[in-house]
């Protein structure tokens, strides 16, 4: 019961690494925050345990970040554990993608972070420990091809959190960021239509080949950057600051 007393916030919690991460950090005695824009999928992972409560929130809207956090702080209190886990992933060649795409990739996944931030972080006291996380991708430590918008977002949520690191130095708040690659999720099982589609292949094969995407050739599932994740909120890990964490089965 390591976080016994502290509030957490998981944005995009009612499905995959968020949901993961959320039930985890119950688990070790937070209570827990679980954000998104989905109410149904939230309150099925509220149900779970009386330690973990739904709040709708989009990280795309302003108010709709700050009011939310702040209820929630108001509620349960300072927020000392943040993962930023909400975004989109979407796959589409670069001369096919249209500024409003663009801006809608950016305004989730890039916007949403700081937003998240932002507001968690105006919700401590002077020198409160605190642990703030965003997960980003190996698409953040290398170019992927054909979704040059996810790249751009994930190579940014990586330098926010290595700015903050430098910002915050002196405080006892470390920021670091989780790079999984192709997990066992909604996300990815959601682009396997297209590439069965486009190869002419049946779901298992399209599996195989978003497994290759990871080093060992073998989907990663959510329990693999959910210890990553707890092993960052610890108290043994509090000297490990402006990281970013790969989780891919080898060396990216």
């Amino acid at each position: 019961m390591e976080h016994q007393g502290k509030h957490a916030l998981v944005t995009g919690g009612g499905t995959g690494i968020g949901k993961g991460i959320a039930i985890a950090l119950a688990e070790a005695g937070a209570e827990v925050t679980i954000t998104g824009r989905r109410l149904d999928k939230l309150e099925e992972v509220a149900a779970l345990t009386p330690r973990i409560q739904a709040l709708e929130m989009d990280v795309s809207d302003e108010a709709s970040v700050r009011d939310g956090i702040a209820a929630a702080a108001k509620s349960r209190g300072p927020v000392q554990i943040c993962v930023a886990n909400a975004g989109i992933a979407e796959m589409q060649p670069f001369a096919k993608t249209t500024l409003a795409g663009w801006r809608h990739m950016m305004a989730i996944n890039l916007d949403g972070v700081f937003l998240t931030f932002q507001a968690t972080l105006e919700t401590l006291t002077d020198n409160m420990p605190a642990r703030m996380i965003v997960v980003s991708s190996i698409a953040g430590v290398h170019g992927l091809k054909g979704a040059i918008p996810y790249t751009v977002t994930k190579h940014g949520v990586i330098g926010m959190i290595r700015g903050l690191s430098e910002e915050y130095m002196r405080s006892p708040i470390t920021f670091n960021a989780l790079c999984p690659g192709y997990v066992d999720t909604d996300i990815v099982r959601g682009q396997l239509p297209g590439l069965m589609q486009r190869f002419g292949v049946d779901e298992n094969e399209a599996l195989k080949m978003m497994a290759k995407g990871n080093r060992h050739q073998i989907l990663l599932e959510v329990d693999e950057t959910t210890a990553a994740a707890m092993w960052l909120c610890s108290d043994g890990a509090r000297s490990v600051n402006g990281q970013t964490i790969q989780i891919a089965g080898g060396q990216i």
